[in-house]
């Protein structure tokens, strides 16, 4: 596809944002909520609570990752994928969920921590690195398709 609108550019990285993030949140639900059991998706209750608020997590994770596949399905059938701009939508939920969780939910609100040990600040550096080394590729591989689309429409 040498020229996409932007109509089409934005609903493959919105496309991508929603499987990201949905798909971060799905592995964090699996593997720190139920698989290590360092910490429910809110803490300042009860381990029912807890329970209960893993659930909701849970669902959203799910819906957000299938609704980013069914816009992607979409995007298939009208051949309007891009896989660069929807790999950089792709990469940039994955991070912004990240981040969202490290510095909002983690040290903002204080609704969970990554782990419960006297030396959590190592745990969240490692967390919100990763984040931001995500999201910069995202962000790259986004800035990258500009420029190329730009180079491209000009062209025409």
């Amino acid at each position: 596809m040498a020229h996409a609108s932007r109509k089409i550019r934005r609903r493959n990285v919105i496309s991508g944002l929603l499987f990201g993030a949905g798909l971060v949140a799905f592995i964090d639900e699996v593997i720190f909520h139920q698989l290590l059991r360092w910490h429910h998706f809110y803490d300042l209750s009860s381990t029912s609570i807890g329970l209960i608020s893993d659930g909701i997590f849970h669902a959203f994770s799910w819906f957000a990752t299938i609704f980013g596949l069914f816009l992607f399905a979409d995007l298939r059938r009208r051949d309007d994928f891009i896989s660069r701009l929807w790999f950089a939508g792709t990469f940039i939920g994955i991070g912004f969920f990240q981040l969202y969780d490290g510095f909002i939910q983690h040290k903002l609100l204080g609704i969970h921590q990554i782990r419960y040990v006297d030396n959590v600040w190592v745990y969240d550096i490692v967390w919100n690195l990763l984040a931001l080394l995500i999201l910069v590729v995202g962000l790259t591989l986004l800035r990258g398709s500009e420029r190329k689309s730009e180079i491209v429409g000009n062209g025409t």
